[in-house]
């Protein structure tokens, strides 16, 4: 596993920041692409990993597909709610694109590839602002770390 919060570069065509190494981190998850493919494509399953450690999610609408609307509300350790919403930009078995519409806006790229172990989970993330990348770097990083973690549970406990 890896994190990277780099420098920040020019804006992509897109609008989101480039980094010159993207937030990104990665996990070796021991089941198929397909079984990790899986606790995406099924809300219920997404509903218990998504987020950090200690967060809950309430999806209003998950339309899980290229184009697709995502509407959410994180539930923090805290007490307070979060309310999220998102545009699925790509959905295939080999790579998830969510686009963050709520601030801060982000562009998410999920790689899922086939390893010796299992399957490779990359996490890339590129924010719209290089001052609010810079700004959340310290949250952010952690946070991605535990999806995956949570991700990785999950997996674990369907197969």
């Amino acid at each position: 596993m890896s994190s990277d919060a780099s420098s920040v570069g020019p804006p992509s065509p897109l609008g989101y920041a480039q980094h010159v190494e993207p937030f990104r981190t990665s996990r070796d998850i021991p089941a198929t692409p397909t079984q990790v493919f899986a606790a995406f494509t099924d809300p219920a399953r997404m509903a218990r990993w998504w987020g950090p450690d200690g967060f809950s999610n309430t999806f209003s609408l998950c339309d899980f597909r290229t184009g697709g609307a995502w509407r959410y509300v994180m539930h923090g350790p805290d007490g307070h709610d979060y309310p999220n919403e998102s545009v699925f930009a790509e959905v295939s078995p080999a790579r998830v694109v969510i686009d963050h519409q709520s601030k801060p806006h982000y562009r998410l790229t999920i790689t899922l590839t086939p390893s010796a172990s299992g399957t490779l989970v990359t996490w890339e993330q590129a924010f719209e602002k290089p001052d609010v990348a810079r700004g959340i770097a310290h949250i952010v990083v952690p946070a991605n770390e535990q999806n995956l973690e949570r991700l990785a549970a999950e997996v674990a406990a369907s197969c």
